[in-house]
């Protein structure tokens, strides 16, 4: 069973049967989010579903996204470029309505921050991607293998 995430050209796909929940998705996240010169908080989770197996867990960019209809001063809207839904620092309110709206969980609260946060596909080479080394995410041309 594969998930994926697409954007213009471009398609994340998610293959969970390959995710041993390593983290190194979560590590390449945070390091592409700097705050101050350190890793930030990353918009990946992977969770260990047994000894030696897991699961990624990453924003869908909804084509009809619960986060960006419910937010109150449209501070997410879709990037044209990479197709991800990305959070307007200076417009949100921080009324964290966008956490409660995404079904799938994949918006978070930052309390030090007062601001939501979520997966932007790093500005269209999400670095998760890039560096899974079981290929659990892989980031592809449409029409790719």
């Amino acid at each position: 069973m594969k998930a994926e995430v697409s954007s213009p050209g471009r398609t994340l796909v998610v293959t969970p049967s390959r995710c041993t929940a390593c983290r190194t998705c979560e590590l390449a996240c945070a390091f592409y989010h700097p705050v101050r010169g350190l890793p930030g908080l990353s918009r990946i989770t992977a969770h260990r579903m047994g000894e030696d197996d897991g699961i990624p867990l990453v924003c869908f960019q909804c084509e009809e996204a619960a986060c960006a209809a419910v937010c109150p001063v449209q501070a997410i809207r879709r990037n044209v470029a990479t197709g991800a839904l990305e959070l307007d620092p200076d417009r949100c309110l921080g009324c964290r309505l966008c956490t409660v709206a995404c079904p799938f969980g994949q918006i978070r609260f930052d309390a030090k921050s007062g601001l939501p946060y979520k997966c932007d596909l790093c500005g269209g080479n999400p670095a998760c991607a890039a560096f899974c080394p079981t290929q659990a995410l892989v980031y592809e041309e449409d029409g790719g293998a």
